[in-house]
């Protein structure tokens, strides 16, 4: 089993910043792949950028150039920084990670972007 906790989330404006932390209770390096999902009211959850277990890393089209997805093994955290938010990026962030057979999800963090 896999804990996750999110934080990081907040209120910024158009062209801003965050910074996203998911902290997971296992050695992330035993979880392929972990991820980052969203979820804008009204809208299916979908995947914003994922870090495989050998570190290769996938974005989603409307993220790239502008979110970088890393992590730290030492803490066994995986960071979503976020630059030049745009009011599209509203939306519950969630951080997802694949043990085994199974996949676990965080809580969610609220990203809200003013125009």
């Amino acid at each position: 089993q896999v804990q996750l906790v999110e934080s990081g989330g907040g209120l910024v404006q158009a062209g801003g910043s965050l910074r996203l932390s998911c902290a997971a209770s296992r050695n992330i390096f035993s979880i392929n792949p972990m991820g980052w999902y969203r979820q804008a009211p009204g809208k299916q959850r979908e995947l914003v950028a994922s870090i495989t277990a050998g570190g290769s890393t996938t974005y989603t089209d409307s993220v790239k150039g502008r979110f970088t997805i890393s992590r730290d093994g030492a803490v066994n955290t995986v960071y979503l920084q976020m630059n030049n938010l745009k009011p599209e990026d509203t939306a519950v962030y969630y951080c997802k990670a694949r043990y085994g057979p199974n996949d676990y999800w965080g809580q969610g963090t609220q990203v809200t972007v003013s125009s």
